[in-house]
């Protein structure tokens, strides 16, 4: 076969928009068609005498060599694919058939331009994807994990930001941030933090790019050497905003970003601002349904649910607990005299300064009205639930000032203890009320003396 495009058959051949080329037992070009400069954005001078597998996609250079032999050695190969890197960095996607011609000592091959077909595959799966992790996520850090991994397929992403903004637009945070060593969630970096502020703010995407000449305004230093890493920014925008952005980059001398990637991150991204959105909407009807609205606390259905964890603890271990029931007294007073938007103040006072009292690890809950439950998940002796009562009494008998008005509190607290007052959930509550009741008719006769 010649190896010049100037061969009368050349001239024809060139007419199709399919590439063909002649690849020599070196694995070096020796004839190319006009639709490879197309697709590779090489010339004819550059391509012809350079090796073959010097353009194909690092991940994809081990099965084409393998293919390759397999063609020398007489197998036909039909429908083969496999990525090439253009010149200009982005990433093609072949469908190539292939034979060896045993007359010519060349490898014969015709190769179709699949790129556009691939994106839309990538877009249909990764929607597909990102729906279905909606759905079997827990919690937003499992879904940021798959979409992790889902735009990572397709997407050089070892570097993997999210950043969102709180309700009000004003604080942004980072529930999700993976370096390049492939870590835990860490803390992002300065200029992670200014690239997602940025995008965030402009709603729009931002590629830096290595030799790209629109680097956006402040950020130029990022890219201003040939080895730097790509940047590629794009907002979580959705019906109500921009709710955060997502920032990948790339490792040193690793593949170059491109329009493609932008356009296909998106896609992926409009999809998955949305199901961030249905995810934090579940979350917040979860609290709700278990929390308190007022002070935030556990309400009595978490209260349950956490006594009833603590008490299989507890039977297993054979350790203790306990529970203290708190209530203030004369809290109706309080109503009546300054109103029920003082009432609320001193009711969501008393919850801070009683969770101030216990530990991390211990639940606080409001029962309703001017009754709280405390649940201490493990003690070791009956004197440490007595001591945190102590506590209790003594943090919420200080002064309060609330909306202008002056005000102590006074308390009646009840305490029953696992497993001597009950082993069941039922038992405990009871007897504590019982107790805190108690309570407050000894206070009663005392003061009344």
């Amino acid at each position: 076969m010649a190896s010049r495009n100037s061969a009368p058959l050349a001239s024809y051949i060139d007419l199709l928009l399919d590439a063909v080329c002649a690849v020599d037992k070196q694995g070096r070009f020796v004839f190319i068609s006009a639709a490879c400069e197309q697709i590779f954005g090489y010339t004819a001078d550059e391509l012809i005498g350079q090796r073959m597998i010097d353009l194909v996609h690092p991940a994809d250079q081990l099965r084409t060599l393998d293919a390759a032999r397999e063609i020398m050695d007489g197998e036909s190969k039909l429908n083969f694919e496999n990525r090439y890197m253009r010149k200009d960095g982005r990433v093609v996607h072949l469908l190539w058939s292939a034979r060896w011609s045993e007359v010519d000592q060349l490898r014969i091959a015709v190769a179709r331009d699949i790129t556009g077909r691939k994106q839309a595959e990538s877009r249909q799966a990764a929607l597909y994807a990102i729906s279905e992790a909606a759905h079997a996520a827990e919690d937003l850090l499992a879904l940021f994990e798959r979409i992790h991994l889902i735009i990572g397929e397709w997407l050089p992403a070892l570097n993997f930001t999210v950043a969102l903004c709180d309700e009000h637009g004003s604080q942004l945070h980072f529930p999700y941030h993976v370096d390049e060593a492939g870590g835990a969630p860490d803390l992002p970096g300065a200029v992670t933090r200014c690239l997602c502020t940025e995008v965030i703010r402009s709603g729009q995407p931002m590629l830096l790019t290595p030799g790209h000449d629109h680097a956006a305004a402040g950020f130029e230093a990022l890219v201003s050497s040939q080895h730097s890493p790509c940047w590629l920014g794009v907002p979580l925008s959705s019906q109500n905003g921009t709710i955060g952005a997502v920032l990948v980059k790339s490792g040193p001398d690793g593949q170059r970003y491109t329009e493609q990637d932008q356009e296909l991150l998106q896609f992926v991204c409009a999809q998955v601002a949305t199901a961030i959105e249905r995810k934090q909407l579940h979350a917040r009807l979860h609290h709700m349904a278990r929390h308190d609205a007022l002070t935030q606390l556990p309400n009595r259905t978490l209260l349950r649910e956490r006594l009833k964890t603590s008490l299989a603890t507890a039977h297993r271990d054979d350790g203790r607990m306990a529970l203290l029931y708190v209530d203030l007294d004369r809290f109706k007073e309080v109503n009546d005299t300054h109103g029920h938007a003082v009432g609320d103040m001193l009711l969501q006072a008393v919850a801070n300064r009683i969770k101030g009292c216990v530990t991390d690890s211990d639940t606080v809950a409001r029962m309703g009205g001017d009754e709280f439950v405390v649940l201490l998940h493990r003690i070791n002796a009956a004197q440490d639930a007595e001591q945190v009562a102590a506590k209790i009494r003594q943090v919420l008998a200080q002064p309060l000032r609330l909306d202008g008005h002056g005000m102590t509190i006074q308390t009646s607290i009840g305490i029953a203890h696992y497993p001597e007052h009950g082993t069941e959930e039922a038992q405990l509550l009871r007897h504590a009320d019982e107790a805190m009741y108690g309570a407050k008719r000894r206070d009663r006769r005392r003061l009344d003396a």
